[in-house]
């Protein structure tokens, strides 16, 4: 038994399908288009960094691919400090440092600390006796300074390290 007008109703369905999804995929090439165009305006206008202002667009993808080093090289390229004459620790601490930018990395070392005359702290291994303690002497760094800094400890540990 056939149905009247069943044929009709799926090809109605079908072309109303395809016709929406056309005019939604023409919207979204314009609205990449026009989000584009926003992203190269703000790179060429902006005064942070150099190279999405010189390369827009293009430029952000390799601030991209640098964190995605990070992942890559733990499996298929060069550690952190195996490059020369200046290995990527010591890039990344200049990028840093000229950003103005917190320049301390906590949880660990990526050096290698087994040759010997390597410094390593350790919680006072062998504890002074109180008979042989001597207390320390006052340590000022930049006598010359405004504000010179004193000290009674060579190194400076805060609470939350």
């Amino acid at each position: 038994m056939d149905l009247p007008f069943v044929g009709d109703s799926v090809d109605r369905f079908v072309s109303g399908f395809f016709s929406i999804a056309a005019t939604l995929l023409v919207f979204l090439f314009f609205a990449g288009i026009i989000t584009l165009i926003v992203i190269y305006i703000i790179d060429v206008t902006q005064t942070k960094q150099a190279i999405r202002r010189n390369y827009p667009i293009v430029g952000r993808f390799r601030y991209f691919f640098e964190h995605l080093g990070e992942f890559f090289r733990q499996y298929f390229f060069s550690m952190d400090r195996e490059e020369l004459p200046f290995n990527r620790a010591q890039r990344s601490w200049v990028y840093r440092a000229a950003k103005h930018v917190d320049t301390t990395v906590a949880f660990g070392s990526t050096r290698d600390l087994r040759p010997s005359g390597t410094n390593i702290f350790v919680n006072c291994p062998f504890p002074t006796l109180g008979a042989d303690a001597v207390p320390p002497g006052e340590v000022v760094i930049g006598p010359y300074a405004r504000n010179p800094y004193a000290t009674r400890s060579l190194y400076n540990i805060s609470g939350m390290s």
